[in-house]
């Protein structure tokens, strides 16, 4: 793919950011038979894609906001993932528990409405249960005045697994994507964008880049490429941290997750079965600045702790959570006060120099915001139009093993197995790849992660041909070094 960028002299499509939204564009764009190229600063989905709560969700809080049109196109899109990635997304059951009489009508008839949305692609019809019937589902949800439950149904998925999926599937089309290669710099010929500055952040190496279109998908980082078009643009992007806490499954043991519609802040709050663990979240905190690694604040993690305890026979403490992340969602400024309120619907917007930017959304509607923003590249730039296919297309890796999500339990040969694919099949390139978002060792307990990284940085430096004995050496202690600081973050302070 590398090598394509000296090959090929212009590219019809050039999407910077790696992401959901990048990444969704990219398999689009190449599906429709347009030459495709794609640039990630770091790994495929290192920032918010890889740090959701897990859930492909029509979104329960945006139906109480009144954002009927959001809903119908996240339900209908959380349909087509169950059905094109079935490896990696799942139905999941929640209960919403009611402790107050008026509790029970109240929010089954907005789930009613909710399943009655999702038409031919739902995923179960919701239900009235009993005090007896949701204590089965959820044995450890506090009896105390409880007067029964709402079920209901959404997706649940492994949010990095399904980035690489999408990558791969790109790949397949024709779409040249690549991580670790920054763009600094926009090229402009007449005032009109018309290609990109990369770098090879492994090897040094400068690329020039010509393309037809120039599309904008970087998430949180959005405002800084707008920048780069215009030094004079001022910031659309209202960054809000959410963070998640991982625990063991004994605090909420069987398959059935919750969902908690109210808290003090007026946001809902999950306790949702993932692999062996369970996931805690989130909270929505506006923040001032961006970062490759935003880390949870002590207020959001005593928050969470604070409100699931109220729920649950054994409140979880501090050193309870095996693992802690935080993302920040890039939301499109508008009137509201709390970043709660502000409507998660995508954006796009061009430039006076043809850059075409878009933000905002959910994962679980990246393929129809990819779709929005290829419909409107053919329309601006005159390329060949053709028509939307991801619809129906499967992803790749629907009908292969899912690589295992937690590595500790593997044998050397098992594990050598799994590296080699992560760095021959996925672009792993870093021991935080394999242990963040190749496997999710790191989110799933950071302490085992740490002590799993020197042999997987021994496993990758023979995938990777790194022969030279110093350089062999050097490579595996800046490796570890580097996963250290980053898992450190992943760490509770519990001191």
């Amino acid at each position: 793919m590398i090598q394509q960028l000296d090959s090929v002299p212009g590219w019809d499509i050039c999407i910077i950011g790696g992401g959901a939204t990048g990444l969704g564009t990219a398999l689009d764009a190449a599906s429709r038979g347009l030459k495709t190229v794609l640039f990630e600063q770091h790994d495929f989905a290192k920032g918010t894609s890889s740090r959701s709560t897990k859930l492909v969700h029509g979104g329960v809080r945006y139906l109480q906001q009144g954002n009927i049109k959001l809903v119908m196109e996240a339900l209908k899109e959380r349909g087509l993932l169950l059905r094109n990635a079935p490896h990696l997304v799942h139905n999941q059951k929640f209960v919403v528990p009611n402790y107050k009489w008026w509790e029970k009508p109240f929010y089954g008839i907005g789930l009613k409405i909710y399943d009655k949305m999702a038409g031919k692609l739902d995923l179960g019809r919701s239900q009235f249960l009993s005090k007896e019937e949701t204590l089965q589902l959820a044995p450890t949800l506090d009896p105390e005045d409880l007067k029964g439950s709402v079920l209901y149904h959404d997706g649940q998925f492994d949010d990095a697994r399904l980035a690489i999926s999408i990558a791969q599937t790109a790949a397949k089309q024709g779409a040249t994507v690549l991580n670790y290669f920054p763009v600094n710099g926009l090229l402009k010929m007449q005032k009109k964008v018309c290609g990109v500055w990369v770098k090879d952040a492994l090897t040094g190496k400068e690329y020039e880049v010509k393309s037809k279109v120039v599309i904008n998908a970087t998430g949180v980082f959005t405002d800084s490429i707008m920048k780069m078009d215009d030094p004079k643009h001022k910031n659309i992007i209202s960054p809000s941290q959410g963070i998640h806490l991982i625990v063991d499954k004994d605090f909420l043991p069987g398959d059935t997750a919750i969902m908690i519609p109210r808290t003090d802040d007026g946001r809902v709050l999950f306790a949702v079965p993932w692999y062996d663990k369970i996931v805690l979240g989130t909270t929505d905190t506006p923040v001032d600045t961006v970062s490759a690694e935003p880390v949870p604040l002590q207020e959001e993690i005593e928050f969470i702790l604070k409100h699931i305890g109220r729920y649950l026979t054994k409140d979880p403490q501090l050193s309870d959570v095996k693992s802690m992340f935080a993302g920040l969602r890039p939301l499109v400024k508008g009137k509201k006060k709390k970043t709660s309120g502000i409507a998660r619907d995508h954006l796009i917007y061009i430039a006076d120099t043809g850059l075409i930017t878009i933000t905002g959304g959910k994962w679980t509607t990246y393929r129809k915001m990819a779709e929005d923003v290829v419909d409107i590249a053919i329309e601006r730039s005159g390329l060949l139009r053709s028509t939307c296919i991801t619809k129906e297309l499967l992803l790749n890796g629907h009908d292969q093993p899912v690589p295992p999500s937690s590595v500790s339990a593997l044998t050397n040969d098992q594990l050598q197995k799994w590296v080699h694919r992560a760095v021959q099949e996925e672009m792993c390139m870093t021991v935080e790849d394999f242990l963040s978002r190749r496997t999710r060792q790191l989110l799933l307990d950071a302490n085992v992660a740490m002590e799993m990284a020197p042999l997987i940085a021994n496993l990758m430096s023979k995938e990777l041909n790194k022969d030279d004995p110093d350089s062999y050496r050097g490579w595996i202690k800046e490796q570890i070094n580097n996963f250290n600081s980053v898992a450190a973050c992943y760490k509770p302070a519990t001191g």
